[in-house]
């Protein structure tokens, strides 16, 4: 099965920006939805962004102008840009992975495999 292990998270101030990895083993991004979540404890966990097997990609509402995800299939890695961030982007953000014969999905239930975390703390 496919791992996924997290990357590039930290501490930013507004209005700054970060760059998320999600780097996958096992199995080749090419069979799989790739999606970032994110979570703020006491919270469920809230799509972001989903970059399909074929290159289409889906944000959030709150994500759309400031966020861009994309993929290297090469790499075997999926990325998450985040631009203008803010106070409230402050959460643990997941990549997960879902096969790609089951279609697109936006809510954690539809997706099986995650990676660990990554904190984002975005200071005012």
């Amino acid at each position: 099965q496919i791992q996924l292990v997290e990357s590039g998270g930290g501490l930013v101030q507004a209005g700054g920006s970060l760059r998320l990895s999600c780097e996958a083993s096992g199995r080749t991004l090419s069979g799989y939805v790739m999606a970032w979540f994110r979570q703020v404890p006491g919270h469920e966990r809230t799509f972001v962004a989903l970059s399909s097997a074929l290159g289409s990609t889906d944000y959030a509402a709150f994500a759309k102008g400031r966020f861009t995800v994309s993929r290297d299939n090469a790499k075997n890695t999926v990325y998450l840009q985040m631009d203008a961030l803010g106070p409230t982007d402050t959460a643990i953000y997941y990549c997960a992975a879902r096969e790609r014969r089951k279609g697109l999905g936006t809510t954690s239930e539809d997706y099986r495999y995650w990676g660990q975390g990554t904190q984002v703390t975005v200071s005012s």
